[in-house]
């Protein structure tokens, strides 16, 4: 296929994309009224379901207080347009995640006429998988992560004289970025593995520079959350370097650890068959097996 033949079948892949999306865009749109009081507005309140879980957690450092029942933050809004473009603006982000694994297979048919079958059914797999990874990092980030650094925000007082007013545009500035985030980050062992299979890393690499990693996910997840606190920054630190220790597990071998068994069956210490065809190349070098024959000539 010549290169805009190539064009043509990635225009036609961005349109479907874009028509999936419209799609769920207006699905989500007329959804959005129904579930926004439950859904995207449940940590405001103290009856959400991690609050209610977490209830007994007390006496931790920078931890909230779960167990105050009372919990409940206003959302306000000080903006005419704000609540008309918010629906829009969460309609599309809804609408994407829902879109996201039709998102992944049109990239998986893109890629898959220069794969090998092998490769073909290896990375068919992984694409799966990092489908469900994104849903689990959305749900992680909604359920746990989110909640905590909200509710650690709204309960901190520099002065008791002052009230939170938490506007609408914060709020759900601060869900979507965490939320979405967080599945985008759970797609790291998908990248592992793929720049696995192009043989740009393996587990060798990974393990070796596990000190960098940690660091740079410290910093990445200081950036991601909100707050400052030691806490929450633990919350989302764990996860980050689960994934990245689970990545280690899916990408390939290192080239020296391929070489091992390879390198056990050339030792002449575990191959006896080595050990005997040595030992007859000796004997004809010192000439033990000729002697025999040389007195028998000479007696003849």
């Amino acid at each position: 296929m010549t290169f805009w033949g190539h064009l043509d079948v990635l225009r036609m892949s961005l349109y479907r994309i874009i028509g999936v999306l419209l799609v769920t865009m207006v699905l989500s749109f007329i959804a959005l009224p129904h579930i926004f009081d439950r859904f995207i507005l449940g940590p405001t309140d103290g009856g959400f379901f991690l609050y209610r879980w977490l209830s007994g957690l007390r006496g931790i450092p920078f931890a909230p207080d779960f167990g105050d029942g009372s919990f409940h933050v206003d959302i306000i809004n000080i903006n005419v347009a704000t609540q008309f473009m918010k629906h829009f603006v969460l309609s599309f982000w809804m609408g994407l995640v829902l879109a996201f694994p039709f998102v992944l297979y049109e990239i998986w048919k893109f890629i898959k006429p220069a794969l090998f079958p092998e490769e073909e059914k290896s990375l068919g797999s992984a694409f799966v998988f990092g489908g469900g990874m994104f849903y689990l990092g959305c749900a992680l980030g909604y359920c746990v992560i989110f909640p905590f650094a909200f509710r650690f925000l709204t309960q901190y007082q520099l002065s008791e004289v002052i009230d939170n007013q938490i506007s609408m545009d914060s709020y759900l500035n601060n869900f979507l970025v965490i939320i979405f985030m967080m599945g985008l980050l759970f797609e790291l062992p998908l990248v592992a593995m793929i720049l696995s299979k192009m043989k740009l890393i393996h587990k060798g690499f990974m393990r070796q520079y596990r000190k960098h990693a940690v660091v740079a996910l410290i910093a990445l997840a200081a950036v991601i959350t909100p707050t400052g606190d030691p806490f929450t920054l633990a919350v989302v630190f764990i996860p980050l370097y689960m994934l990245y220790e689970l990545s280690i597990v899916l990408v390939r071998p290192a080239p020296k650890e391929e070489d091992d068994d390879d390198d056990v069956d050339d030792d002449p210490r575990h191959n006896w068959e080595a050990i005997e065809d040595q030992s007859e190349e000796m004997k004809e070098v010192t000439g033990t097996d000729s002697a025999p024959d040389a007195q028998e000539s000479q007696q003849g």
